[in-house]
């Protein structure tokens, strides 16, 4: 037995010291008298982004003279960027072995949809390797196995990406490959019969997965009315009706190359890919900014709505709940603010075994009174707005236990606000610094992160840049933003499961005051 209710809210709107023998410095950076190196006024790494202000690597030079950027941050490859004639944008990293990821990453996803055709660019993706017109499906699968490479592709809200891992000595065939793809794809009408019934099958898959659900959930509430709003797989209704002519229009309307960018990672030479993309992408639709800006316009604004969706099933024995406020876009200034919040938040699984002493002063709380199975602190990013919060797992019985793991939550959020220590600050700096270069690991994660950083930001922050932004960073800052951002505002709240003890949404509207605790 299910029943859902939904309760509107508001809406708010290099080297270490410094020494002749120490590596060069790269011309974008400068070092200051202290020793600290710090990307240079007006060089390219500056541009599409807003960097800390001078005060604060002021008060960094002072208060950490002896924290230096590490040789290994300086040494690494650096990002290349071509904007061909048709405002593609080429970047490469090239790093040492004998494979590459080449990805193509373009500014579109389910947020660029309508309800109409809600779930086409996820349908767009299903149907890219179904065939060309010159390589049948089998055709181009053949092509990829005797390469011994990888191809795939995946849609997000704001991102679709398609990409493939292959030999340094295959990269200029996978460049042709998904250019072929991306160009002339034949969209035949019993693939796409074919491939709904697919799609149709993964979305019953998907409504299995309650950390999937309580996530589109919380989307649903948090930007109802806007394009966020929607999910990536679309309607089922819409998935039974999208046809070649919807694909098409979606093509046509959202693949130009001035929202494209070739990215490629691994044992490859920038000029190559710049020849290559030149060869294969000439022909995509071009557009100029202004019309691009223009479109983009024309899509409603997103804004935050504090609100929660409740659906009771006494079938499950626990509740699948996310609480979230607002968060900030990839270039807001507060974005590592925030990461930080997050981190110092941390997450939690009784399976992990030492949740008693972990350091988060949360996490050890929820396992001292064991009030969750699980907590995942997180901070979703998109171009103009974020969503930040904690998805929990939470028993539906004993029902105070309930009540009081979502108190502890909101009141862990007043407390970073208020009285968060330094040490919990340069602790929760390490791990996101650990964090930063581990998904760095790897051709692929690279050619990500460069098509991610390209889309979001029109340039790529280098591990050295992200770590000076870190180190800038105080607990002042930290509180700052948590008041900011946490308290005294209206959350954005989903739950599933035995809900029978769930607090109402004015209970939690109110845990966010300081004054509660």
């Amino acid at each position: 037995m299910a029943s859902r209710l939904f309760t509107g809210g508001v809406t708010r709107g290099t080297s270490s010291p410094s020494s002749s023998k120490g590596p060069v410095i790269p011309s974008s950076y400068v070092r200051t008298p202290s020793g600290l190196i710090i990307p240079r006024s007006g060089s390219s790494v500056n541009r599409g982004i807003k960097l800390p202000n001078v005060s604060q690597f002021r008060r960094l030079e002072t208060s950490t003279r002896s924290s230096h950027l590490p040789n290994y941050l300086l040494n690494v490859p650096p990002t290349h960027i071509t904007k061909l004639q048709n405002n593609l944008r080429v970047a490469t990293e090239e790093t040492s072995g004998e494979t590459a990821t080449v990805g193509v990453f373009i500014d579109a996803g389910s947020a660029f949809e309508n309800d109409k055709n809600n779930g086409v660019a996820h349908f767009l993706e299903h149907m890219a390797f179904k065939g060309t017109k010159t390589r049948t499906r089998e055709g181009l699968e053949e092509e990829i196995e005797n390469m011994g490479g990888q191809l795939n592709a995946y849609t997000s809200r704001e991102q679709t990406v398609y990409y493939a891992k292959v030999f340094k000595k295959d990269v200029p065939k996978a460049v042709e490959i998904l250019s072929d793809i991306l160009q002339n794809s034949v969209y035949d009408d019993s693939a796409i019969e074919a491939e709904r019934s697919t799609i149709l099958r993964e979305m019953e898959e998907v409504n299995k997965d309650k950390n999937e659900v309580i996530f589109d959930f919380l989307h649903s509430a948090a930007f109802q009315g806007t394009p966020l709003s929607r999910t990536i797989l679309g309607p089922e209704e819409n998935i039974k009706s999208i046809k070649r002519n919807d694909l098409q229009e979606y093509i046509k309307t959202h693949y130009q190359a001035s929202r494209m960018v070739l990215a490629v990672a691994g044992a490859v030479k920038h000029d190559d890919i710049v020849a290559l993309g030149t060869k294969h992408f000439a022909n995509l639709p071009f557009e100029t900014y202004d019309q691009t800006v223009d479109k983009l316009r024309s899509t409603p604004p997103v804004k935050f709505t504090g609100s929660m969706v409740v659906e009771r099933d006494d079938d499950i024995p626990v509740i699948h709940s996310a609480i979230a406020v607002e968060g900030v876009g990839w270039s807001h200034p507060d974005y590592y603010t925030m990461m930080i919040i997050q981190t110092i938040v941390v997450s939690w699984d009784k399976s992990i075994g030492s949740g008693k002493n972990i350091s988060s002063r949360f996490c050890e709380s929820i396992a001292k009174d064991e009030l969750a199975d699980s907590v995942l602190s997180f901070n979703t990013c998109y171009n103009n707005t974020g969503i930040f919060g904690a998805y929990m797992v939470i028993p539906g019985h004993p029902e105070w236990k309930v009540e009081h793991a979502v108190y502890e939550l909101l009141h862990e959020y007043n407390r970073i606000g208020r009285l968060v220590t330094d040490d919990e600050v340069l602790r929760a700096k390490d791990k996101l610094k650990a964090a930063v270069l581990m998904q760095l690991d790897g051709t692929t994660a690279i050619c990500e992160d460069i098509g991610r950083q390209i889309l979001a930001h029109s340039r790529r922050l280098s591990p050295a840049e992200i770590f000076m932004r870190i180190d800038a960073i105080t607990a002042k800052d930290v509180m700052r933003v948590a008041r900011e951002r946490c308290e005294d505002v209206d959350p954005a709240v989903a739950a599933i499961g035995s809900v029978s003890g769930w607090p109402d949404y004015n209970m939690i509207r109110g845990w966010t005051y300081m004054t509660r605790w």
